[in-house]
């Protein structure tokens, strides 16, 4: 093979940008074979905007049984993401999806499973790993030269959104639709860099505010606190009803401080452990020495080009891809758990009661509520697509 035949399922906001970064030939080693998706509008917008060429099928299973592609991009609502993937294992085709992996860890475990039982390449669409900031974090807090984690604090919202964008679909922000709101929708991203840069907490506590800032029926503010095994413990906050919002990561180390706010990654150096100075300094008041300094974050933000460009050269030479495909049940464990937690009104420990989850899940499914009013509207992604 010399080049990757990609089929997308789902040309909606996000797919439709990815089908144009390939069919532009953006990236390499990669072409857009076919697309598919159930809604008319968008058939004939990919036929009316992307190139002769490429194909267009009214459902994702017709796609996958074309002979069309090598490989897909599943960028449908939440619940299908396991479902394709699964289909397209069984017939020998490779699989991005993008995020979240799914809505409930069981259905994600079975994907990862049928994965598992296939020589295919399997990645996720957790493009914000390769932000230079985010990979210098994993890096320093990895490494262990400034010893363990002893406190996480994100303040994560501005993942600002008005209610047109919440009634652009039938599927959006509704249990049964898209099976949760910022937590599902927009902080996947988030809860992957969360464990992947600073491991799995043990137990989760959390607050999740359904319908708070918009007419919704799902969480669109959260409060969690995180223990981890080591003792340390993490606050995450989130929400898209805050303007401009906060984007502030801080990450405690025994002998030293990361903050990442505003495109910058800072550290305080101290010039000794913590913990050795609290049990040695004979001062009450001392604080240990130290001083700030910028940390330098060398690298490219690729993005979702990025993960487009690692998925299609892991299929054709075997190198690494940013994010395995298996790995998205990480940061959808947090999430379930969160909104376990919340729902129970306790504290969850990990690992997660599957079964449990997907029982309450289904329950605020059977009582979701057809939406009065929606505007089928694809917003125009481009100026955010490499953020």
């Amino acid at each position: 093979m010399d080049v990757v035949r990609m089929g997308v399922i789902g040309v909606g906001g996000m797919g439709s940008n990815h089908c144009r970064q390939i069919a532009e030939g953006n990236i390499p080693g990669m072409v857009l074979g076919a697309v598919a998706d159930i809604r008319d509008v968008r058939r004939q917008w990919a036929k009316e905007n992307l190139p002769e060429t490429v194909k267009v099928f009214e459902t994702g299973e017709a796609l996958l049984d074309s002979g069309e592609v090598d490989a897909i991009l599943i960028a449908t609502p939440h619940y299908f993401h396991p479902y394709f993937a699964i289909e397209a294992f069984k017939k020998g085709i490779h699989v991005l999806s993008e995020k979240p992996a799914g809505v409930y860890t069981k259905q994600v475990r079975e994907m990862n499973e049928e994965a598992d039982k296939h020589d295919l390449v399997f990645g996720l669409m957790f493009n914000q790993r390769t932000s230079p900031a985010y990979r210098k974090m994993r890096e320093i807090v990895q490494g262990g030269e400034y010893g363990a984690i002893k406190r996480v604090n994100w303040i994560i919202t501005d993942w600002y959104r008005t209610q047109a964008y919440y009634d652009s679909g039938d599927w959006r922000a509704t249990w049964d639709g898209e099976g949760g709101g910022v937590l599902l929708n927009q902080c996947p991203h988030n809860l992957d860099l969360l464990q992947w840069i600073c491991g799995m907490p043990e137990s989760v506590r959390a607050f999740c505010h359904e319908g708070k800032w918009h007419n919704i029926e799902v969480e669109d503010d959260v409060t969690a606190y995180l223990e981890y095994p080591n003792g340390a413990t993490g606050v995450f906050i989130t929400s898209t009803g805050d303007a401009p919002g906060t984007n502030r990561f801080e990450i405690d180390l025994e002998k030293a401080k990361l903050v990442s706010e505003n495109g910058q990654l800072m550290m305080f150096q101290m010039e000794e452990n913590e913990r050795d100075f609290c049990f040695t300094s004979k001062e009450g008041f001392a604080k240990p020495k130290g001083e700030w300094v910028t940390v330098e974050t060398p690298g490219e933000n690729t993005q979702h080009n990025g993960i487009l460009a690692a998925f299609a050269s892991a299929i054709l030479n075997g190198t690494d891809l940013i994010a395995k495909g298996q790995e998205g049940i990480n940061g959808l464990t947090l999430s379930n758990a969160m909104h376990l937690s919340a729902w129970l009104d306790r504290k969850v420990t990990l690992p997660l009661d599957e079964e449990l989850f997907l029982e309450e899940l289904n329950m605020r499914r059977k009582l979701s509520k057809k939406k009065a009013t929606v505007s089928e509207t694809t917003f125009d992604t481009t100026g955010t697509y490499g953020s």
